[in-house]
């Protein structure tokens, strides 16, 4: 027997009540209690913490040629209110929810990039204008790090970033610094991960593509 009209429009708002309403992977936004607790563990300076993190982290080894992607983070706004309170001294409970609820809860994708042999801090280059002028080695540009790429992708589709930035990093000797990489930061809206996978793209202008799932729900 067919079910009459009237029975199924009855039926259906009593169903779409029963249906889970979409949400995030991972805690957002961060209850009091929630904050409260990042906070305590960045304050703890131990172990906990440095374990805490690795759960947020994949690491790489140095390819063959190319450079060197050392590590892609996957940091939820959990993470990133502990990394918070662990950088602040003299620091209370009562000002990190005074400084988390002053703005957007945010997902920052960060890749960590080192120089290798085959991709150093210094490249080949033309020494003048002229088209025949002798090569040699020139310093790499400190903004080397614009011609990455990096793409978040959740269900084949493109997450796209409110933030995008790149900081050289150095190692600096008594008479002088010199680049070493640098580090890519992206920032996204922490509501916009609600898949069980996120995979992470780095694209370097020379060498082989780096790819890493991260798995929200495994994640606070």
């Amino acid at each position: 027997m067919v079910p009459n009209r009237s029975r199924l429009s009855a039926f259906l708002p009593t169903l779409l009540l029963i249906l889970p309403a979409p949400s995030t992977a991972f805690d957002t936004p961060l209850s009091r209690t929630g904050v409260r607790e990042a906070y305590f563990l960045g304050q703890r300076h131990d172990d906990s913490f440095a374990q805490l993190l690795n759960k947020y982290v994949q690491y790489f080894e140095a390819p063959q040629s190319g450079p060197h992607i050392r590590s892609v983070s996957f940091l939820t706004p959990y993470a990133l209110m502990a990394i918070h309170s662990s950088e602040r001294l003299g620091y209370s409970a009562q000002q990190a929810q005074i400084d988390h609820d002053k703005a957007p809860e945010l997902v920052r994708v960060s890749v960590q990039v080192f120089f290798t042999d085959s991709y150093g801090p210094y490249t080949v280059r033309p020494t003048s204008p002229d088209s025949h002028a002798i090569k040699g080695l020139v310093p790499r540009p400190d903004d080397f790090w614009r011609d990455f790429r990096l793409r978040v992708l959740q269900k084949g589709e493109m997450v796209l970033p409110v933030n995008a930035k790149g900081q050289p990093t150095y190692r600096c000797e008594e008479d002088a610094c010199i680049l070493t990489g640098a580090t890519l930061t992206f920032e996204f809206p922490a509501d916009a991960f609600a898949a069980e996978t996120v995979t992470v793209v780095v694209t370097p202008p020379e060498g082989q593509p780096v790819s890493v799932d991260f798995n929200p729900t495994s994640l606070r």
